[in-house]
């Protein structure tokens, strides 16, 4: 079993050799295989003879073997071997010492992200060679993650590495007018993987909490990386802001809480100091950004003392800033929430009327909705919508929740009418 250490030393490394092999032989497919077998070889090899003093060099050293062996042995890339051959000058066809000193001794980890966060990828190709490539996840693990065969994975990764080199895009950092679009689609593959794990779209838990320590990881070091973006810094917050209410938002049979039910003192009270300093750091600077505006108002609720207590004007005013830059529906769903809590649930119910046609079918929409009819005192409608939301969503937990939720209703309704 690979020690906690070993492991995120692992994952801290697997980018930057990727980034390294990729640089040295433009070959982004390969070299991420080989890296893969390095990560697989010092996982067996370092908890038993020690993580050698440097474990950077080490990975390059058994990954560039690796992939000058999979280029040797394999028939179908015998191309490539001759085309790679040709280009490398005669002093780099052997495999380096792992002490050597790289030219490219440089963190190539922000380059690789923006490689696998290609625009060119679908949401889940990007996500899967995310985890693989920069987290430094097995094909299993991340198979296992999504609840899909490794087969399928495995086949969802290769297909995101072949559009990558048809695409023809070179590896390295963007150009400076790219760069925002790249960065763009980088902390929204990042937020998607976190989302994924803070709310599971399918399955038996609410949460998957190995997806959101990833996510939270993936983007500590893009902070690291660009500790002066506010964006990057509001997606951390964000991310620390939202993770810091997970031991408060299940009960011990895995069922949801709502947010104004939880017990707030069992929210993790560092991780809401270390999101609010860099929120309020990021905001200073001036550039206000969709994550900043989340990061913001999740701290607004963090630091709340109870649902009652909590400044609901001045979210509903951040939602107005964040529905402004954002056509996210979403968006417009919470929006509708803040302002039933500001002005009555009867402003938040015509507010969601206008959402109906593009959220039909979504859960959220007639779970919000029946939180609200319930509000107002509209039993028999919220117990409908309940139902509904029940029927649409793909969490077991959260169905069973939405099921007991509808059943409690009606026997309300139900005595109140007996009466």
């Amino acid at each position: 079993m690979v020690s906690a250490p070993i492991d995120d030393l692992l994952r801290e490394l697997a980018p930057q050799v990727v980034g390294v092999l990729t640089r040295r032989f433009g070959d982004f497919d390969t070299a991420e295989d080989a890296v893969q077998e390095a990560l697989l070889d010092a996982a067996a090899q370092w908890p038993e003879q020690g993580v050698p003093g440097n474990p950077r060099g080490w990975l390059i050293q058994v990954a560039y073997r690796r992939m000058t062996e999979q280029l040797r042995n394999e028939q179908a890339r015998r191309r490539r071997e001759e085309l790679v051959a040709a280009r490398t000058p005669a002093d780099r066809q052997a495999a380096p010492p792992a002490d050597l000193v790289y030219e490219s001794d440089r963190d190539d980890t922000l380059a690789t992200l923006f490689l696998c966060c290609h625009p060119a990828l679908t949401p889940p190709s990007a996500i899967a060679l995310t985890l693989r490539s920069v987290g430094g996840l097995s094909t299993a693990e991340i198979a296992r993650a999504f609840m899909v065969p490794e087969a399928t994975m495995a086949q969802r990764i290769s297909r995101a590495k072949q559009r990558i080199k048809t695409s023809g895009v070179p590896f390295g950092m963007p150009a400076p007018e790219e760069r925002p679009r790249r960065l763009a689609s980088a902390l929204h593959v990042l937020y998607l993987i976190f989302n994924e794990g803070y709310a599971s779209s399918t399955g038996p838990d609410l949460q998957r909490v190995e997806l959101s320590r990833e996510a939270i990881r993936l983007a500590r070091t893009a902070h690291r990386l660009m500790p002066d973006d506010a964006e990057v810094t509001g997606l951390l917050a964000l991310m620390l802001l939202t993770d810091a209410r997970r031991p408060a938002r299940t009960d011990a049979h895995g069922t949801p809480i709502p947010l104004a039910e939880q017990d707030r003192g069992l929210w993790d009270g560092a991780a809401i100091a270390e999101g609010v300093a860099l929120v309020t750091a990021a905001l200073s600077r001036g550039s206000v950004g969709p994550y900043q505006l989340q990061a913001a108002i999740a701290a607004v609720h963090d630091e709340a003392p109870s649902a009652a207590e909590t400044d609901w004007p001045q979210i509903l005013a951040l939602y107005g800033l964040l529905e402004r830059m954002s056509d996210n529906p979403m968006v417009s769903l919470s929006r509708a929430v803040a302002a039933a809590m500001v002005h009555g649930p009867a402003t938040g119910l015509g507010l969601l009327d206008r959402l109906a046609d593009q959220l039909d079918g979504h859960h959220r929409f007639y779970a919000t909705r029946a939180h609200l009819r319930e509000m107002a005192g509209d039993l028999g409608a919220a117990v409908a919508d309940y139902r509904a939301a029940a029927g649409r969503t793909t969490n077991i937990p959260e169905r069973d929740y939405l099921t007991t939720r509808a059943a409690r209703l009606a026997e309300d309704l139900a005595q109140r009418r007996a009466r």
